[in-house]
C-alpha cells in the first residue's frame, strides 16, 4: 500500500444523493473511478453505468426512509449534492431538511461506520452564515422534518439562500458530535458552476462574478472541478479536516475581502455581514 492510496476509494461504498446530473454526477463518476462501489439516489434518471440507482424525492420523508432502507449500509462516503432553485415547491425540504433527515436515518441505522465522511454541496450564497448564527440555531434546533419545514415557510425562509446558510451552520455545529462517532462532515461552497440547474437560472447564477472571471481569464467552474475537492474531503487523505465550509469559487471572495478585485467587495461584504 502506498501513501497516495489515501486519496482513493478502493474497498469503500459511496452514496451520492443527487447524482444524476451536474456536480453530483461528476462526484459519482469520480468516486467510481477512484475505486468505490457507488450508489446514486435521485428523482431523475441515473445514466452512469455500473452504479446502483435508487429513486429519491428529498421533499418526501417517506421517500427518504424507503431509499435509505433500500440502500442499506455501510456508507463510507456520503455526498449530499441535490439542490433546486428558488421557486421550486418544497425547496426548504429538498435543499436542507431532506438531506439532514437522510443523514439522521443513516446514523440511526448505524450505516456510517467509524472512519466514514459526509460531504455536502452548499453554495457561495451561504457565505455569511456566521452573521446569522442566532437565527440559524433556532432553526437547526427543530429536529422534526415537518416542523422544520413549517418553520421555514412561516418565517419566510423557504428559499435558496437560507437553505445554504443552514447547511453551513449545520456542518460547523454538528462536526464535534459526528467526530465523536468517528465520522467527519464538511461542505464545499461553489461559485458559479456550469450545471443544468445553473443554465436554467443563467442570468443570475452564471452572471454572478462574470466581471471577475473576465478579468482573470477563466470560465465558470465545471462540475468536475467542484467534484475534485468534494471527493477529496471524504477521502482518507482529508482525515484531519472536519467542520469546514470550503469556498471553491476560484478566488472571487478572497479578491473581494482583500480588495484585490474591488468590484467584488460590495457583494462579499453584503453576504458576509447581512442578517437575513
Amino acid at each position: 500500500m502506498s501513501l497516495f492510496d489515501a486519496f482513493g476509494y478502493k474497498g469503500k461504498r459511496a452514496l451520492v444523493v443527487g447524482g444524476a446530473t451536474g456536480m453530483g454526477a461528476a462526484a459519482a463518476e469520480l468516486a467510481q473511478d477512484a475505486g468505490a462501489e457507488v450508489v446514486v439516489m435521485d428523482r431523475a434518471e441515473v445514466t452512469l453505468p455500473g452504479v446502483k440507482a435508487i429513486r429519491l424525492d428529498l421533499s418526501d420523508k417517506a421517500s427518504i426512509d424507503a431509499a435509505v432502507e433500500e440502500c442499506g449500509g455501510p456508507v463510507h462516503a456520503l455526498f449530499s449534492c441535490a439542490g433546486v432553485a428558488d421557486g421550486t415547491p418544497g425547496i426548504e425540504r429538498i435543499n436542507f431538511i431532506g438531506h439532514r433527515h437522510l443523514i439522521d436515518r443513516l446514523v440511526d441505522g448505524d450505516m456510517l461506520p467509524r472512519g466514514s465522511a459526509i460531504g455536502l454541496i452548499s453554495s457561495a450564497a451561504g457565505f455569511g452564515w456566521q452573521a446569522n448564527l442566532e437565527r440559524l440555531t433556532e432553526y437547526l434546533d427543530i429536529g422534526d422534518f415537518d416542523a422544520a419545514a413549517a418553520w421555514a415557510r412561516e418565517n419566510g425562509k423557504a428559499d435558496y439562500m437560507w437553505s445554504k446558510l443552514s447547511i453551513n451552520a449545520y456542518v460547523a455545529r454538528e462536526a464535534t458530535a459526528f467526530l465523536k462517532r468517528g465520522v467527519r462532515i464538511n461542505a464545499i461552497l461553489p461559485g458559479p458552476t456550469d450545471t443544468p440547474l445553473a443554465r436554467a437560472n443563467e442570468e443570475l447564477w452564471l452572471g454572478f462574478g462574470a466581471d471577475y472571471r473576465a478579468e482573470v481569464g477563466i470560465e465558470a467552474s465545471t462540475p468536475l472541478e467542484q467534484a475534485y475537492p468534494l471527493v477529496f474531503l471524504c477521502s482518507e487523505a482529508a482525515r484531519g479536516i472536519t467542520g469546514i465550509t470550503l469556498v471553491t469559487d476560484a478566488g472571487y471572495f478572497s479578491a473581494g475581502i482583500t480588495g484585490s478585485f474591488p468590484a467584488a467587495s460590495p457583494a462579499v461584504d453584503f453576504l458576509a455581514n447581512t442578517t437575513f
